[in-house]
């Protein structure tokens, strides 16, 4: 396979994390109005909406930027790769982390202006709590966990499926409803809705999505010695820099 332009990665992770966030706040959006007088019922609305919308999103990205839309998921691509050089590189962590911090704020953007509210907006709701900040913890170690784990054992095909599954779950066992992603909770201050998250509580939920998402590379590296070998599988094979020689060497679970 030949080597994916690092600048067709960036455009498929900008628009597919503002699509992500898109799906998130317009989702949030469009249940508090449909159900106004039901939070348990905006939430059930917002997470099948997620779900599903986040497991196509991986299916049309995938192939061309491995859809992270996620810098903890960037981050512990880099970081694992670096093992043995498999992973992206520090010059590509840090573009795709901006690509994603980027879209996601025009994604909330798109999303205010379908449901005719102001375009620009800075949401109010504090969310940080204890509780919060290990919700946060817990959910962003099992994505992680999940997402190597299934690169590392041939399974990443599955991960449209499997990510969009444990998100949808996460929205519901987890107590901050399951951000797990520094781009999404940055791009949800611009839309004070239901989804919306004020400024003054963001830099304790990437604090925690950043913690967990080491526990979650920790967990793997510890059940998967040799994980790094497949670090940029993740979240779908696309292998940017790899030829079809160099995939055919890749270990098997």
């Amino acid at each position: 396979m030949s080597a994916i332009p690092l600048h067709r990665r960036l455009l498929a992770e900008f628009v597919g994390t503002a699509l992500l966030v898109t799906v998130v706040v317009g989702s949030g959006i469009a249940a508090a109005q449909l159900s106004p007088n039901d939070i348990g019922l905006q939430l059930l609305q917002n997470s099948t909406a997620t779900v599903l919308g986040l497991a196509v999103l991986i299916l049309m990205f995938g192939p061309v930027s491995g859809a992270h839309f996620n810098p903890v998921v960037s981050a512990a691509d880099w970081l694992l790769g670096r093992r043995n050089g498999t992973g992206m590189s520090v010059t590509d962590l840090g573009a795709y982390a901006a690509a994603q911090i980027s879209g996601a704020i025009v994604g909330a953007i798109l999303a205010n202006v379908m449901f005719d509210l102001s375009a620009f907006q800075i949401a109010t709701k504090d969310r940080i709590t204890t509780g919060h900040i290990v919700g946060e913890i817990v959910a962003t170690a099992g994505l992680v966990a999940l997402i190597f784990t299934l690169a590392r054992t041939g399974r990443a095909g599955l991960s449209a499926a499997s990510v969009g599954a444990y998100i949808g779950a996460a929205y519901w066992f987890t107590s901050s409803t399951s951000f797990a992603n520094p781009a999404v909770t940055v791009g949800r201050v611009f839309s004070d809705t239901f989804a919306g998250i004020g400024p003054g509580s963001v830099p304790g939920f990437i604090g925690a999505q950043l913690i967990g998402g080491l526990i979650g590379l920790g967990l793997v590296v510890v059940l998967y010695p040799d994980a790094a070998a497949t670090a940029d599988d993740v979240v779908v094979p696309h292998h940017p820099d790899r030829t079809d020689s160099e995939l055919k060497e890749t270990p098997q679970p």
